[in-house]
């Protein structure tokens, strides 16, 4: 009866593993990861043997490791790892030397050779972030010390994997004394191709195809060529994997449908299949030899455990961090699993020239052994901290109330522009306030016929905001006019912005805005953000932000510039700000109370705004505009806003363009307010 070799028995008992083994080890407050590994023991060739280690085990495991590292390096905030750059290299390269000379010194005292003992220290060396999901799950996937070991994984890697190379090459035939320096060469190589060519390549794509199946399958494409191109030249696939994440990091906003998608399939079939997989391949009797694997498997739990503690302890005390991010760095870079199951094997396949092997049978199972503890360890430690933090979070007075919580409206009335502008509006949306999102499709006549129009394009803006994992609220409206449709359902959810797309000018009489947007700039006191898309969002290389002068005056000058900064941390592009320098003071110390960091390329200060023509040359088709304006009347007004639409439209006809008008009212509306305030011809609905 067993092991089960059918294909369609081999799945299900799989997938049953990956939905109750997480269930029945919750209950022992055991993590899931180490659930999985534990489950993976027991069905086995070393367990109870109700499945064979095969090929498929194989394919999906180095399918889940290379998610793992894509996944670590998408989920990084690249920005923050930039602004915390010496943290990383610190932690990097203590991470490497620490585990690396206290495992070598251990090694050579228990009678290992220099080569085998130098491989061995260099499996103590690396951490593979089988704990990152846990973070995932906690939402701290942006905390400054997630990116600090996240960050720290590609320098710690690089020098475990060059150590490994070299090793490796050494028993080839016909390997001369520069191998070293030849392998740093072709790394260089295939990074500079990876880094050159994929973020154009990928560019291109998303502008080109928008269909959600297309734009994964080329995702993963990426992820297994440049895994495949580090392998080429004889470094393990997982460093190309993590690279591509890196590079694609811009492409795939956290916030995007794509992201999603990537996130559930592989939190959900390949990162369990590589668990599992783990866990199939470790022998539990071996394990029990106490003689030689278990007093081998504590020295190298010690040894290698000490040294990532003490690296991230030093990098504590050096950046003055605290014991929760000290705990939650040393739980992502504690555990291992591909790099160091990938110098174990080839240890293990290297035969030396008296035939016995570099790292023999004992070293192998005692690895296996190193690699559930350091799971087990690294899980239980980024759990509890997570926990920790998360508890901690609670705990603090909330600065709103669920009944005051921001809400973004989306009008739409264009299915071809639903999906762009629910889009936009997710990457404008705050998940740290709970940003709410809503849509609105007025319907002019009540007939059939508009109104299944209307229920199709607030379908189809549900379901792209699910895709996001966000709940969306349609609002299907029938109205003798738009503007008092949208109006009624402004002053219902209390929403705090209205999202529209910008006019298509049908006639040479239209107007830059059109009738609709201006009726509703003369009545709504609430934030209105216009928005044109030429190419997709998550293809933008760079924003140019125009904001007149006073705008720190306003009372919506803290929401708009939210908003625009969680659209460029989305976008992660550059940045440049067109003000005067009163109002970029202000600017910048509102962003620094925000804690958010921007990159900032250029602050200009910039007065001409009757002619935009300079701006035009810094501009390309690929950069998003940004207007702040103002309505009449307005502290911020002046009088060439008038004028400033004939601008948009002659200068930048060919480009992103998104023209921000701030709230002039933090109060409740009432039905009266409403009515006075709209023009004569619209006040005829109760």
């Amino acid at each position: 009866m067993f092991p089960i070799t059918d294909p369609t028995w081999i799945f299900f008992i799989v997938l049953c593993v990956i939905l109750f083994a997480p269930m029945l080890l919750a209950k022992l407050r055991l993590p899931s990861i180490v659930g999985l590994i534990v489950a993976g023991i027991c069905i086995g060739p070393y367990g109870f043997h109700v499945l064979d280690y095969d090929e498929s085990f194989r394919l999906f495991g180095k399918v889940g490791i290379y998610y793992i590292m894509f996944l670590a390096s998408l989920e990084m905030n690249v920005q923050d790892v930039r602004t915390v750059k010496w943290q990383t290299i610190t932690l990097g390269l203590l991470s490497f030397i620490f585990p690396f000379s206290f495992g070598l010194a251990a090694n050579l005292g228990l009678g290992f050779s220099i080569i085998a003992g130098t491989l061995m220290a260099a499996m103590y060396a690396s951490h593979t972030l089988i704990s990152y999901p846990i973070v995932l799950r906690y939402g701290l996937s942006r905390r400054k010390s997630v990116s600090i070991a996240t960050g720290s994984t590609i320098i710690a890697d690089v020098l475990t994997l060059l150590v490994l190379a070299i090793i490796g090459g050494l028993f080839k035939e016909n390997v001369g004394g520069w191998i070293a320096l030849w392998l740093v060469a072709k790394i260089i190589l295939i990074g500079i191709f990876i880094i050159f060519f994929f973020p154009r390549i990928g560019h291109w794509f998303f502008r080109h195809f928008d269909d959600g199946v297309v734009q994964y399958i080329f995702v993963l494409s990426l992820v297994f060529l440049g895994a495949a191109l580090m392998e080429l030249i004889g470094i393990e696939g997982i460093l190309g994997a993590f690279l591509v994440g890196i590079i694609l990091n811009r492409l795939i906003p956290p916030a995007s449908p794509l992201m999603t998608r990537i996130e559930f399939i592989g939190n959900s079939i390949f990162i369990p299949y590589f668990l599992i997989g783990v866990g199939m391949i470790i022998n539990i009797k071996a394990l029990l030899d106490w003689q030689h694997t278990l007093p081998l498997a504590v020295v190298m739990v010690v040894v290698a455990s000490l040294g990532k503690w003490l690296a991230t302890l030093i990098t504590q005390k050096s950046f003055r961090l605290s014991v929760a991010d000290r705990n939650l760095m040393f739980g992502l870079t504690n555990s291992r699993a591909a790099a160091t199951l990938a110098i174990v094997l080839v240890g293990y396949g290297i035969v030396q020239p008296d035939g016995s092997r570099l790292l023999g049978d004992e070293v192998l199972n005692a690895t296996m052994l190193f690699i559930l503890a350091s799971c087990i360890i690294s899980s239980f430690v980024t759990e509890q901290t997570a926990v920790h933090i998360a508890l901690k979070k609670e705990d603090a007075p909330a600065p709103e109330t669920v009944e005051n919580k921001e809400q973004i409206m989306v009008a739409l009335s264009n299915l071809k522009h639903t999906e762009q502008l629910i889009n936009a509006a997710l990457m404008l949306r705050s998940k740290k306030n709970g940003t709410l999102l809503s849509a609105i499709c007025v319907t002019l006549e009540n007939d059939a016929e508009h109104r299944h129009r209307g229920a199709r394009i607030l379908e189809k803006a549900a379901r792209t905001a699910a895709e996001a994992n966000v709940k969306l609220t349609p609002y299907d409206r029938w109205s003798v006019n738009v503007v008092t449709g949208i109006y009624h359902a402004m002053l219902e959810t209390s929403s705090s912005d209205l999202l529209i797309g910008l006019h298509q000018k049908e006639k040479l009489s239209d107007s830059f805005y059109g009738k609709i947007t201006n009726d509703l700039l003369a009545t709504l006191r609430q934030q209105i953000i216009i928005y044109r898309q030429r190419i997709p969002l998550n293809t933008v290389r760079k924003i140019h932000i125009l904001v007149p002068r006073r705008a720190e005056l306003e009372q919506g000058f803290a929401l708009w510039m939210e908003r625009i900064a969680l659209l460029a941390l989305q976008i992660g592009c550059r940045v440049n700000i067109y003000a005067h320098s009163q109002t970029a003071k202000a600017m910048r110390r509102q962003w620094e109370a925000m804690q958010y960091t921007l990159r900032t390329e250029e602050w200009i200060e910039f007065s001409k705004w009757n002619d935009l023509a300079p701006i035009v040359h810094r501009t390309r088709q690929d950069h998003l505009l940004i207007f702040v304006m103002a309505r009449t009347g307005t502290l911020s007004y002046h009088h060439y806003m008038e004028h400033l639409p004939d601008q948009m439209e002659r200068y930048f006809s060919t480009r992103n363009l998104m023209i921000v008008f701030p709230e002039q009212y933090t109060g409740k509306q009432t039905s009266s307010d409403i009515r006075s305030g709209l023009p004569m011809e619209l006040r005829i609905e109760e």
